[in-house]
Protein backbone atom coordinates (compact mmCIF):
# COMPACT_ATOMS: atom_id res chain seq x y z
CA UNK A 1 0.00 0.00 0.00
CA UNK A 2 1.70 3.44 -0.93
CA UNK A 3 2.67 5.43 2.16
CA UNK A 4 0.41 8.62 2.69
CA UNK A 5 2.44 11.64 3.95
CA UNK A 6 -0.01 14.37 4.23
CA UNK A 7 -3.03 14.35 6.36
CA UNK A 8 -5.88 16.49 6.78
CA UNK A 9 -4.10 18.31 10.10
CA UNK A 10 -6.67 21.01 10.47
CA UNK A 11 -10.51 21.13 9.88
CA UNK A 12 -12.94 23.70 10.93
CA UNK A 13 -16.51 22.00 11.19
CA UNK A 14 -19.23 24.87 12.20
CA UNK A 15 -22.47 25.27 11.37
CA UNK A 16 -24.32 28.25 11.97
CA UNK A 17 -28.08 28.79 11.47
CA UNK A 18 -29.89 31.81 11.48
CA UNK A 19 -32.49 33.56 9.34
CA UNK A 20 -31.54 33.55 5.78
CA UNK A 21 -35.00 34.99 4.21
CA UNK A 22 -35.59 38.40 5.11
CA UNK A 23 -37.78 39.47 7.77
CA UNK A 24 -41.38 40.69 6.85
CA UNK A 25 -42.15 42.96 9.92
CA UNK A 26 -45.73 42.55 11.68
CA UNK A 27 -48.85 44.85 12.75
CA UNK A 28 -46.83 47.72 12.29
CA UNK A 29 -46.05 47.45 8.54
CA UNK A 30 -48.72 49.19 6.22
CA UNK A 31 -51.01 47.12 4.79
CA UNK A 32 -49.78 47.77 1.45
CA UNK A 33 -46.14 47.16 1.93
CA UNK A 34 -44.77 44.71 -0.26
CA UNK A 35 -42.91 42.19 0.21
CA UNK A 36 -38.99 42.22 -0.43
CA UNK A 37 -36.87 39.78 -2.96
CA UNK A 38 -33.65 40.96 -1.91
CA UNK A 39 -31.27 38.51 -0.07
CA UNK A 40 -29.44 40.06 2.29
CA UNK A 41 -26.20 37.96 2.85
CA UNK A 42 -25.92 37.44 6.84
CA UNK A 43 -22.71 39.24 8.53
CA UNK A 44 -20.46 35.82 8.83
CA UNK A 45 -21.14 34.87 4.92
CA UNK A 46 -18.25 36.29 3.62
CA UNK A 47 -18.29 34.27 0.16
CA UNK A 48 -21.09 32.91 -2.16
CA UNK A 49 -20.05 33.00 -5.67
CA UNK A 50 -20.12 30.56 -8.76
CA UNK A 51 -18.08 31.16 -11.93
CA UNK A 52 -17.99 29.44 -15.02
CA UNK A 53 -14.98 29.52 -17.32
CA UNK A 54 -14.27 28.13 -20.50
CA UNK A 55 -10.60 28.06 -21.87
CA UNK A 56 -8.77 26.81 -25.03
CA UNK A 57 -5.19 25.11 -24.65
CA UNK A 58 -3.25 24.45 -27.42
CA UNK A 59 -0.58 22.70 -25.86
CA UNK A 60 -1.88 20.38 -22.84
CA UNK A 61 1.72 18.21 -22.15
CA UNK A 62 4.18 21.54 -22.69
CA UNK A 63 5.80 19.77 -25.65
CA UNK A 64 7.59 20.88 -28.61
CA UNK A 65 5.74 18.76 -31.31
CA UNK A 66 9.02 18.32 -33.16
CA UNK A 67 9.40 15.11 -31.68
CA UNK A 68 7.18 11.60 -31.92
CA UNK A 69 4.45 13.36 -29.72
CA UNK A 70 2.33 15.98 -31.33
CA UNK A 71 0.92 18.77 -29.88
CA UNK A 72 -2.42 18.19 -27.95
CA UNK A 73 -5.17 20.79 -27.32
CA UNK A 74 -8.26 20.66 -25.53
CA UNK A 75 -11.12 23.18 -24.68
CA UNK A 76 -11.61 22.93 -20.79
CA UNK A 77 -14.50 24.10 -19.04
CA UNK A 78 -13.84 25.05 -15.52
CA UNK A 79 -16.72 25.35 -12.93
CA UNK A 80 -15.57 27.18 -9.53
CA UNK A 81 -18.29 27.44 -6.91
CA UNK A 82 -17.13 29.23 -3.59
CA UNK A 83 -18.64 29.17 0.16
CA UNK A 84 -16.81 30.95 2.54
CA UNK A 85 -17.53 31.78 6.45
CA UNK A 86 -16.33 33.89 9.32
CA UNK A 87 -18.08 32.94 12.59
CA UNK A 88 -16.22 35.59 14.50
CA UNK A 89 -18.40 37.92 14.36
CA UNK A 90 -20.48 35.47 15.99
CA UNK A 91 -18.47 35.95 18.98
CA UNK A 92 -19.05 39.37 20.09
CA UNK A 93 -17.14 42.14 20.35
CA UNK A 94 -13.68 40.67 20.90
CA UNK A 95 -10.59 40.76 19.34
CA UNK A 96 -9.08 37.12 20.49
CA UNK A 97 -10.65 35.55 17.64
CA UNK A 98 -10.76 38.57 14.67
CA UNK A 99 -11.10 35.95 12.36
CA UNK A 100 -12.00 32.31 12.22
CA UNK A 101 -12.88 31.71 8.58
CA UNK A 102 -13.89 28.48 7.00
CA UNK A 103 -13.64 28.73 2.68
CA UNK A 104 -14.49 25.69 0.65
CA UNK A 105 -13.50 26.76 -3.05
CA UNK A 106 -13.53 23.11 -5.78
CA UNK A 107 -12.61 23.42 -9.25
CA UNK A 108 -14.25 20.83 -11.63
CA UNK A 109 -12.68 20.82 -15.10
CA UNK A 110 -13.54 19.19 -17.73
CA UNK A 111 -11.09 18.59 -21.05
CA UNK A 112 -12.81 17.88 -23.46
CA UNK A 113 -10.42 16.65 -26.36
CA UNK A 114 -8.75 14.23 -24.09
CA UNK A 115 -11.17 13.51 -20.51
CA UNK A 116 -8.25 11.57 -18.99
CA UNK A 117 -6.55 15.11 -18.13
CA UNK A 118 -10.03 15.76 -16.76
CA UNK A 119 -9.85 16.28 -12.54
CA UNK A 120 -12.17 17.59 -9.76
CA UNK A 121 -9.90 19.96 -7.52
CA UNK A 122 -11.45 20.07 -3.52
CA UNK A 123 -9.92 23.25 -2.23
CA UNK A 124 -10.24 24.02 1.79
CA UNK A 125 -9.33 26.62 3.39
CA UNK A 126 -8.82 27.60 7.38
CA UNK A 127 -7.63 31.33 8.85
CA UNK A 128 -7.86 31.84 12.41
CA UNK A 129 -6.76 35.09 13.69
CA UNK A 130 -6.27 37.51 16.38
CA UNK A 131 -4.57 39.15 19.20
CA UNK A 132 -4.79 40.08 23.08
CA UNK A 133 -2.90 43.35 23.87
CA UNK A 134 0.38 43.41 22.44
CA UNK A 135 0.62 39.45 21.90
CA UNK A 136 -1.08 38.52 18.30
CA UNK A 137 -1.10 35.07 16.09
CA UNK A 138 -2.03 34.18 12.63
CA UNK A 139 -2.86 30.50 11.94
CA UNK A 140 -3.82 29.56 8.30
CA UNK A 141 -3.52 26.11 6.98
CA UNK A 142 -5.08 25.25 2.72
CA UNK A 143 -5.79 21.71 2.01
CA UNK A 144 -6.65 20.26 -1.88
CA UNK A 145 -7.35 16.99 -3.06
CA UNK A 146 -7.29 16.48 -6.97
CA UNK A 147 -9.26 13.79 -7.95
CA UNK A 148 -7.62 13.68 -11.11
CA UNK A 149 -5.76 10.63 -13.25
CA UNK A 150 -3.89 7.91 -11.01
CA UNK A 151 -2.06 7.13 -14.27
CA UNK A 152 1.06 9.66 -15.15
CA UNK A 153 1.80 10.62 -19.03
CA UNK A 154 3.99 8.00 -21.21
CA UNK A 155 6.79 10.43 -23.23
CA UNK A 156 8.20 9.24 -26.29
CA UNK A 157 11.80 9.18 -25.36
CA UNK A 158 12.93 5.94 -22.54
CA UNK A 159 13.98 8.71 -20.44
CA UNK A 160 11.90 11.90 -19.67
CA UNK A 161 15.18 14.16 -18.87
CA UNK A 162 15.34 15.97 -21.83
CA UNK A 163 11.74 17.17 -21.63
CA UNK A 164 11.35 20.86 -20.23
CA UNK A 165 10.72 20.73 -16.53
CA UNK A 166 7.98 23.51 -16.98
CA UNK A 167 6.40 21.32 -19.34
CA UNK A 168 6.49 17.79 -17.34
CA UNK A 169 4.87 20.15 -14.59
CA UNK A 170 2.07 20.49 -17.02
CA UNK A 171 0.07 16.91 -16.17
CA UNK A 172 1.91 16.73 -12.82
CA UNK A 173 -0.42 19.69 -11.60
CA UNK A 174 -3.97 17.73 -12.62
CA UNK A 175 -2.59 14.38 -11.33
CA UNK A 176 -4.24 12.58 -8.05
CA UNK A 177 -2.75 13.82 -5.28
CA UNK A 178 -3.50 15.76 -2.20
CA UNK A 179 -1.29 18.92 -1.19
CA UNK A 180 -1.11 21.23 1.96
CA UNK A 181 -0.08 24.14 2.57
CA UNK A 182 0.05 25.25 6.73
CA UNK A 183 1.85 28.23 8.06
CA UNK A 184 1.97 29.40 12.15
CA UNK A 185 3.00 32.67 13.46
CA UNK A 186 2.72 34.36 17.17
CA UNK A 187 3.78 37.84 17.94
CA UNK A 188 4.68 40.01 20.85
CA UNK A 189 5.26 43.82 20.20
CA UNK A 190 7.31 46.12 22.65
CA UNK A 191 7.67 49.77 21.62
CA UNK A 192 10.53 49.55 19.15
CA UNK A 193 10.66 45.79 18.97
CA UNK A 194 8.92 42.40 18.38
CA UNK A 195 9.44 38.57 18.67
CA UNK A 196 7.82 36.04 16.20
CA UNK A 197 8.05 32.46 16.37
CA UNK A 198 6.68 30.81 13.61
CA UNK A 199 6.36 27.20 11.83
CA UNK A 200 5.43 26.28 8.31
CA UNK A 201 4.74 22.90 6.03
CA UNK A 202 4.30 22.18 2.72
CA UNK A 203 3.63 18.48 1.26
CA UNK A 204 2.60 16.73 -2.01
CA UNK A 205 1.74 13.98 -1.71
CA UNK A 206 1.39 12.18 -4.97
CA UNK A 207 -1.57 9.01 -5.45
CA UNK A 208 -0.21 8.73 -9.13
CA UNK A 209 0.76 4.82 -10.32
CA UNK A 210 4.68 4.18 -10.43
CA UNK A 211 5.79 2.29 -12.86
CA UNK A 212 9.34 0.72 -14.58
CA UNK A 213 7.58 1.70 -18.51
CA UNK A 214 10.43 3.04 -20.42
CA UNK A 215 8.81 7.01 -20.86
CA UNK A 216 6.59 6.92 -17.81
CA UNK A 217 6.82 9.68 -15.89
CA UNK A 218 6.82 8.83 -12.15
CA UNK A 219 6.15 11.74 -9.56
CA UNK A 220 7.46 10.53 -6.08
CA UNK A 221 5.45 12.51 -2.82
CA UNK A 222 7.66 15.05 -1.13
CA UNK A 223 7.49 18.16 1.18
CA UNK A 224 9.28 20.62 3.27
CA UNK A 225 8.95 21.42 6.99
CA UNK A 226 10.40 24.31 9.36
CA UNK A 227 10.05 26.38 12.33
CA UNK A 228 12.06 29.08 13.61
CA UNK A 229 11.61 32.72 14.54
CA UNK A 230 11.98 36.47 13.18
CA UNK A 231 13.01 39.46 15.46
CA UNK A 232 11.92 42.85 14.44
CA UNK A 233 13.11 46.37 14.88
CA UNK A 234 10.69 49.15 14.23
CA UNK A 235 12.25 52.08 12.12
CA UNK A 236 8.72 53.57 12.15
CA UNK A 237 4.94 52.70 13.81
CA UNK A 238 4.71 50.12 10.32
CA UNK A 239 8.26 49.37 9.24
CA UNK A 240 10.97 47.04 10.29
CA UNK A 241 14.29 45.28 10.47
CA UNK A 242 13.87 41.80 10.55
CA UNK A 243 16.76 38.75 11.85
CA UNK A 244 15.53 35.45 11.29
CA UNK A 245 16.25 31.79 11.99
CA UNK A 246 14.97 28.74 10.57
CA UNK A 247 15.74 25.14 10.67
CA UNK A 248 14.24 22.59 8.67
CA UNK A 249 13.81 19.22 6.47
CA UNK A 250 12.73 18.01 3.11
CA UNK A 251 12.21 14.77 2.47
CA UNK A 252 11.55 13.03 -1.45
CA UNK A 253 10.29 9.58 -1.23
CA UNK A 254 13.25 7.28 -3.31
CA UNK A 255 11.69 5.52 -6.30
CA UNK A 256 11.13 1.41 -6.08
CA UNK A 257 14.17 -0.49 -6.94
CA UNK A 258 12.34 -1.59 -10.55
CA UNK A 259 12.15 1.56 -11.32
CA UNK A 260 15.74 2.99 -9.70
CA UNK A 261 18.07 0.09 -8.89
CA UNK A 262 19.96 2.81 -6.83
CA UNK A 263 16.98 4.14 -4.48
CA UNK A 264 18.32 8.23 -5.21
CA UNK A 265 16.46 10.54 -2.45
CA UNK A 266 16.96 13.88 -1.92
CA UNK A 267 16.09 14.46 1.07
CA UNK A 268 17.86 16.93 3.62
CA UNK A 269 18.38 19.34 6.60
CA UNK A 270 18.62 22.50 6.67
CA UNK A 271 19.42 26.06 8.49
CA UNK A 272 18.73 29.56 7.31
CA UNK A 273 19.51 32.56 8.31
CA UNK A 274 17.91 35.56 7.17
CA UNK A 275 17.60 39.50 7.16
CA UNK A 276 14.77 41.42 5.91
CA UNK A 277 12.13 43.91 5.97
CA UNK A 278 8.35 44.38 6.12
CA UNK A 279 5.45 46.87 6.91
CA UNK A 280 4.85 49.74 5.08
CA UNK A 281 7.64 52.09 4.48
CA UNK A 282 5.33 55.22 3.14
CA UNK A 283 0.99 54.83 2.96
CA UNK A 284 1.07 53.14 -0.83
CA UNK A 285 3.81 51.10 -0.97
CA UNK A 286 3.58 47.44 1.37
CA UNK A 287 6.89 45.56 0.96
CA UNK A 288 8.07 42.40 2.46
CA UNK A 289 11.47 40.46 2.00
CA UNK A 290 13.66 37.72 3.60
CA UNK A 291 17.14 36.45 1.86
CA UNK A 292 20.17 34.99 3.34
CA UNK A 293 22.28 31.78 3.42
CA UNK A 294 20.80 28.38 3.13
CA UNK A 295 22.81 25.14 4.80
CA UNK A 296 22.33 21.92 3.75
CA UNK A 297 23.31 18.39 5.15
CA UNK A 298 22.10 15.83 2.22
CA UNK A 299 21.89 11.84 3.64
CA UNK A 300 24.34 9.00 1.59
CA UNK A 301 21.50 8.70 -0.78
CA UNK A 302 21.62 11.67 -2.26
CA UNK A 303 22.99 12.09 -5.80
CA UNK A 304 24.72 15.39 -5.40
CA UNK A 305 28.05 16.98 -5.93
CA UNK A 306 28.63 18.21 -2.15
CA UNK A 307 26.17 16.88 0.93
CA UNK A 308 26.98 19.56 3.15
CA UNK A 309 26.34 21.99 0.16
CA UNK A 310 25.68 25.99 1.23
CA UNK A 311 22.87 27.62 -1.29
CA UNK A 312 20.59 31.27 -1.03
CA UNK A 313 17.17 31.77 -0.32
CA UNK A 314 15.02 34.69 -0.82
CA UNK A 315 11.63 35.70 -0.97
CA UNK A 316 9.89 38.39 -1.15
CA UNK A 317 6.48 40.80 -2.27
CA UNK A 318 5.32 44.51 -2.98
CA UNK A 319 2.70 45.82 -3.59
CA UNK A 320 2.42 49.49 -4.68
CA UNK A 321 -0.84 51.59 -4.69
CA UNK A 322 1.02 54.00 -6.95
CA UNK A 323 -2.86 55.84 -7.55
CA UNK A 324 -6.27 55.39 -7.09
CA UNK A 325 -6.85 53.23 -10.11
CA UNK A 326 -3.57 51.69 -10.89
CA UNK A 327 -1.72 49.39 -8.68
CA UNK A 328 1.53 47.25 -8.87
CA UNK A 329 2.59 43.70 -7.32
CA UNK A 330 5.68 42.14 -7.50
CA UNK A 331 6.23 38.66 -6.08
CA UNK A 332 10.09 36.54 -6.37
CA UNK A 333 11.45 33.69 -4.74
CA UNK A 334 14.64 31.60 -5.04
CA UNK A 335 15.36 28.25 -3.08
CA UNK A 336 16.61 24.84 -3.60
CA UNK A 337 13.45 21.95 -2.98
CA UNK A 338 13.61 18.43 -4.17
CA UNK A 339 12.52 17.93 -7.42
CA UNK A 340 9.11 16.70 -8.72
CA UNK A 341 10.31 14.05 -10.71
CA UNK A 342 12.92 12.14 -7.92
CA UNK A 343 16.48 12.13 -7.90
CA UNK A 344 18.25 15.20 -7.57
CA UNK A 345 17.29 18.54 -6.22
CA UNK A 346 16.06 21.35 -8.03
CA UNK A 347 17.37 25.52 -7.59
CA UNK A 348 13.87 26.97 -8.36
CA UNK A 349 14.14 30.87 -9.27
CA UNK A 350 10.63 32.73 -9.77
CA UNK A 351 9.80 36.52 -10.58
CA UNK A 352 5.97 38.11 -11.03
CA UNK A 353 5.25 41.41 -11.87
CA UNK A 354 1.65 42.35 -12.79
CA UNK A 355 0.01 45.53 -13.26
CA UNK A 356 -3.82 46.21 -12.64
CA UNK A 357 -5.62 49.38 -13.57
CA UNK A 358 -9.11 50.06 -12.85
CA UNK A 359 -10.52 52.11 -15.80
CA UNK A 360 -14.12 53.06 -14.75
CA UNK A 361 -16.42 51.75 -11.60
CA UNK A 362 -17.35 48.60 -13.98
CA UNK A 363 -14.20 48.22 -16.21
CA UNK A 364 -10.74 47.21 -15.53
CA UNK A 365 -7.73 45.34 -17.51
CA UNK A 366 -4.46 43.12 -15.97
CA UNK A 367 -1.07 43.05 -17.81
CA UNK A 368 1.52 40.37 -15.88
CA UNK A 369 4.71 39.02 -16.39
CA UNK A 370 6.90 35.85 -14.79
CA UNK A 371 10.00 34.65 -15.57
CA UNK A 372 10.75 31.40 -14.09
CA UNK A 373 14.44 28.96 -13.78
CA UNK A 374 14.94 25.16 -12.23
CA UNK A 375 18.31 24.04 -12.39
CA UNK A 376 18.87 20.89 -11.85
CA UNK A 377 22.82 20.60 -12.53
CA UNK A 378 23.72 19.37 -9.03
CA UNK A 379 23.30 15.44 -10.38
CA UNK A 380 26.47 13.07 -10.37
CA UNK A 381 27.50 9.57 -10.55
CA UNK A 382 28.14 6.78 -13.88
CA UNK A 383 23.81 7.20 -14.99
CA UNK A 384 22.95 11.15 -13.68
CA UNK A 385 26.07 12.48 -14.48
CA UNK A 386 24.54 13.40 -18.65
CA UNK A 387 20.84 12.41 -17.18
CA UNK A 388 20.70 14.84 -14.88
CA UNK A 389 22.25 17.76 -16.08
CA UNK A 390 19.60 20.30 -17.06
CA UNK A 391 18.16 23.87 -16.90
CA UNK A 392 15.01 24.78 -17.68
CA UNK A 393 13.24 28.80 -18.17
CA UNK A 394 9.83 29.74 -18.40
CA UNK A 395 8.35 33.65 -19.90
CA UNK A 396 5.31 34.16 -19.24
CA UNK A 397 2.79 37.20 -20.76
CA UNK A 398 -0.86 37.52 -19.02
CA UNK A 399 -3.50 39.98 -20.03
CA UNK A 400 -7.07 40.22 -18.88
CA UNK A 401 -10.13 42.68 -19.16
CA UNK A 402 -12.73 42.45 -16.25
CA UNK A 403 -16.35 44.45 -16.65
CA UNK A 404 -19.10 43.98 -13.96
CA UNK A 405 -22.64 43.50 -15.46
CA UNK A 406 -23.91 44.45 -12.45
CA UNK A 407 -23.34 44.29 -9.12
CA UNK A 408 -23.07 40.72 -9.11
CA UNK A 409 -21.83 39.50 -12.42
CA UNK A 410 -18.71 40.12 -13.80
CA UNK A 411 -17.43 38.63 -16.66
CA UNK A 412 -13.90 37.81 -17.54
CA UNK A 413 -11.41 37.79 -21.11
CA UNK A 414 -7.68 36.54 -20.49
CA UNK A 415 -5.07 35.58 -22.45
CA UNK A 416 -1.37 33.65 -21.60
CA UNK A 417 1.35 32.65 -23.50
CA UNK A 418 3.75 30.46 -21.83
CA UNK A 419 7.54 29.87 -23.40
CA UNK A 420 9.68 26.83 -22.28
CA UNK A 421 12.93 27.56 -23.50
CA UNK A 422 16.57 25.42 -23.02
CA UNK A 423 18.99 27.04 -20.81
CA UNK A 424 21.61 24.09 -20.86
CA UNK A 425 23.59 23.81 -24.10
CA UNK A 426 26.20 21.44 -22.99
CA UNK A 427 25.11 17.94 -23.98
CA UNK A 428 25.15 16.38 -27.36
CA UNK A 429 21.52 15.59 -27.33
CA UNK A 430 20.78 18.92 -26.68
CA UNK A 431 22.85 20.22 -29.55
CA UNK A 432 21.15 17.72 -31.85
CA UNK A 433 17.72 18.94 -31.30
CA UNK A 434 17.72 21.84 -28.73
CA UNK A 435 14.11 22.36 -30.09
CA UNK A 436 13.04 19.38 -28.61
CA UNK A 437 13.58 20.74 -25.30
CA UNK A 438 10.91 23.88 -25.87
CA UNK A 439 7.46 24.82 -26.03
CA UNK A 440 5.26 27.45 -26.74
CA UNK A 441 1.65 27.54 -24.88
CA UNK A 442 -1.59 29.59 -25.84
CA UNK A 443 -4.55 29.65 -23.48
CA UNK A 444 -7.73 32.41 -24.31
CA UNK A 445 -10.37 32.59 -21.39
CA UNK A 446 -13.77 33.49 -20.77
CA UNK A 447 -15.18 33.24 -17.54
CA UNK A 448 -18.59 34.62 -15.69
CA UNK A 449 -18.43 35.14 -11.84
CA UNK A 450 -21.54 35.47 -10.40
CA UNK A 451 -21.71 36.52 -6.52
CA UNK A 452 -24.65 36.45 -4.53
Amino acid sequence: MKKTNCTLNSGLVLLALASLLPKVSGADAPATAPLTTDWQKPVWLTDLSLGVKETYDDNIFGVSGDGAMAKQSSWVTTISPKFGFNFAPLLGNQSLFQVVSFVYAPDFALYHNDQTESYDAQRIGNTIKGADGNFSYNLDNSFTFIDGSSVAPIYTTPDDNWRSGFGAAMPLARSKQIQERAKVSLRYDWENWFLRPTASLLCYDMMTDLRSTPGYQNYPSRGDVNGGADGGYKLTKDFALTLGYRYGYQYQDALPSNIDPHRFSSANHYQRILLGFEGKPWNWLTVAFQAGPDFRTYGDSAPVQDTTAQTYYGEGSLTADVTANDSFTLKYKQWQFVAFTGKVPCYDSSGELNYHRKVTKDLSFDLGGRMGCVDFNEGYGADLKNTNKKKDYLYAVTAGVNYAFTTHLTGTVSYTLNMGRNGEDDLAVIKQNPEYREFNENLVSVGMLYKF
